[in-house]
């Protein structure tokens, strides 16, 4: 027997009925049920004819076909009507929404980053963190979070959120973060420790950065303007490539010029003068929303905060204000030779670029280089602190990373541990008379006295020379304010609380004694203790959450009836209360050795004699107030006598340390706050 398929010949081949498959021919077929089974299969075309079947014996199973037939498509008819195509329709709608999105999205990104130095996605950036804080404060500022933990994680997370913010934002950004930093008497700890890392220098931009900025300002390149050279050609001078020092707006690099004058050249970062507009923009509404949504009257102050900010990016206001305090203190026979404002270069700097005097001194923070043992030599002093220009090679080499400016550290002795070999005292106390004069004589106050902008120098005599750089930020007081100003500090020292409830008053706070106690930075005594007293009454029973958060809750009542009458509030105390804590951290971390308070009361009651904004009467009036008040602050000076004995038998650290303990003490035992000041800590 044979079978022909589709033109194939089987000779004698045993095909089991189970195997036979469905070759497609139309109708029904049916399959054998058992091994043996006769049936195999029927096909009901009209087209072929009935094969005949016979049993098939169990020994031997094959099949038989008459004869070959083509196969036949089936008709359509028996097809069915056919389903119509999916269209996916949505799927393509939402694709192509997808991919206009993605495209217009890159598109402005790019023009972001390339004409806006990432302007916007900053902006955007600071407004979907501050969205996130403001909830997590709205759902979890509450004796019990709804997320577990205390309020003491609450503030921890955010700060660090901030934080970040800050650092990957950089620009203003980083001003604000220092602003706050040195606000770390009224921050919760949390932030305290995250923003005492703030100081770190920022990253500098590349050279070919700075090259497009004096391009731009000038209109030439840096060789034509500053007459310098990259290759040592004869007669001109030269210009490190790396900068000195960077900060968040600009950074400093070192040059000689032809005529030998060696020279900071402060450029501004390039990507400052795009980027400005934007960021006081998102500070603005940031601060508008959370006035609205926390009911603190905090936007009021935000104008006069973005306009000392934006002047801070002018260095044409820099350089006014660097000569206007060099005018002041050479007319002042108290301050004259004790301090020093470096020589601006007019024709050598612009509103981004300001060239001024080289400096070489020691930093305020290298404690142990200010009062390590002099080896320079009897008679001399640092370099350049006796007026003498700065001394330079003919020939400058790369000293291989980059930097060119010899390094004067011969008064550092062969060992090289030797230093200035001043007392602290002497230069806490310049320091200290510099910014009283500042604030209650003059009315012009440096608002940005961090160690980093502060050189000490030795002069030739063996005294201290404080050197005063940046002064960008400034703020001004009219003589009405000033003099007030003074007349509250007095108030302070002799617990005049009808003089202090009079001037507070009429600068709209309501809690003088509060008030009183943070312009010191120390408990305030001389008060009724009213304010104290009405945020810590009924407390006792509740559980130290608890009472966190309840204090917490009428600290922020106390603020909003302190600036309830908020266009009567002075807004340089904003910055003038930056002023003086960074003069009180000074001193603490040059262990306290001076009496801070008491000179700074001194020169407020003197102020009112020496002012000449007043008549020959009122000074006159003043002058003999000013006696008995001289002798009033011999009290304070027994105070700090104590704390100094303390400190020599090892029991203490300072009257700086002394009074942040009472504060601390107080905070904890009476508000349930923890107060830090580390701020120098980074």
């Amino acid at each position: 027997m044979s079978l022909r398929v589709a033109g194939i010949c089987a000779r004698s081949i045993n095909i089991p009925c189970r195997a036979i498959p469905r070759l497609g021919f139309p109708g029904r077929t049916s399959f054998p049920s058992s091994f043996g089974g006769t049936r195999l299969f029927h096909q009901q075309s009209s087209k072929f004819p009935r094969v005949k079947t016979r049993a098939i014996q169990p020994a031997r199973r094959s099949i038989q076909t008459q004869r070959f037939q083509a196969f036949a498509p089936p008709t359509p008819e028996s097809l069915g009507k056919a389903a119509p195509p999916k269209q996916y329709r949505r799927t393509i709608k939402w694709g192509r929404r997808l991919f206009y999105i993605s495209t217009v999205a890159g598109i402005l990104y790019l023009l972001d980053t390339q004409f806006y130095a990432s302007s916007i996605t900053r902006s955007l950036r600071t407004f979907g963190l501050g969205v996130v804080v403001a909830i997590d404060y709205k759902l979890n500022f509450r004796p019990h979070p709804w997320l577990g933990g205390e309020i003491e994680d609450l503030h921890r997370r955010n700060a660090e959120r901030l934080f970040n913010l800050l650092h990957q934002n950089g620009g203003l950004y980083l001003k604000i973060g220092q602003a706050i930093a040195m606000q770390s008497a009224v921050l919760p700890p949390e932030f305290q420790k995250m923003f005492a890392r703030m100081f770190d220098d920022a990253p500098q931009n590349e050279w070919s950065e700075v090259e497009k900025v004096i391009r731009e300002d000038f209109g030439k390149s840096p060789e034509e303007v500053f007459g310098i050279s990259f290759i040592n050609e004869p007669g001109k001078g030269v210009m490190e490539k790396k900068a000195r020092a960077s900060a968040s707006v600009a950074q400093v690099h070192w040059a000689k010029l032809a005529d030998g004058r060696e020279v900071a050249i402060k450029v501004q970062k390039s990507e400052i003068a795009r980027q400005v507009g934007w960021d006081l923009w998102a500070f603005r509404v940031v601060m508008k929303v959370y006035t609205s949504w926390f009911d603190l009257p905090l936007y009021s102050l935000v104008p006069y905060i973005t306009e000392r900010l934006m002047l801070e990016t002018d260095f044409i206001n820099e350089a006014d204000n660097s000569e206007k305090m060099a005018e002041l203190v050479n007319s002042e026979p108290r301050l004259r030779g004790r301090v020093y404002i470096p020589k601006i270069y007019r024709d050598l700097s612009s509103k981004r670029i300001m060239t001024a005097e080289w400096i070489e001194g020691v930093r305020l923070w290298d404690k142990e280089a200010l009062s390590a043992p002099w080896m320079g030599g009897y008679g001399h002093g640092s370099p350049g602190a006796d007026g003498t220009p700065l001394s330079t090679p003919a020939v400058i080499s790369d000293n291989g990373n980059g930097l060119l400016k010899p390094e004067r550290n011969e008064w550092k002795g062969r060992s090289g541990k030797g230093g200035l070999g001043l007392s602290l005292k002497q230069v806490m106390t310049t320091m200290v008379d510099l910014f009283s004069a500042q604030m209650f004589l003059w009315g012009l106050v440096h608002c940005d006295p961090h160690p980093g902008n502060i050189f000490i120098r030795r002069k030739p005599n063996g005294q201290a020379e404080l050197v005063l750089i940046d002064h960008g930020l400034y703020v001004s007081m009219s003589p009405k304010f000033r003099h007030e100003y003074c007349q509250f500090w007095k108030a302070i020292m002799t617990f005049d609380n009808d003089t202090l409830s009079e001037i507070t008053s009429a600068w709209g706070v309501k809690a003088p004694d509060l008030f009183a106690s943070a312009t010191l930075m120390r408990p305030y005594e001389g008060g009724d203790s009213s304010t104290r007293n009405r945020i810590t009454a009924d407390l006792k029973g509740q559980t130290p959450a608890e009472r966190h958060y309840e204090v917490q809750e009428r600290m922020r009542q106390g603020i909003r009836d302190i600036l309830s009458e908020e266009e009567n509030f002075p807004r340089e105390l904003l910055f003038i209360g930056r002023n003086m804590r960074i003069v009180q951290g000074n001193n603490q971390f040059l262990g306290s050795p001076v009496n801070r308070i008491k000179m700074t009361g001194s020169w407020a009651s003197r102020s009112l004699v020496d002012s000449k904004d007043l008549s020959f009467s009122q000074r006159f009036v003043n002058g003999w107030r000013h006696l008995l008040f001289r002798v009033v602050l011999l009290s304070s000076d027994l105070v700090f006598y104590t704390s100094k004995v303390r400190q020599w038998l090892g029991w203490g650290l300072g009257m700086e340390d002394d009074i942040e303990r009472q504060m601390r003490f107080i905070a904890k035992d009476q508000f349930g706050v923890e107060l830090q000041h580390g701020v120098f800590d980074g």
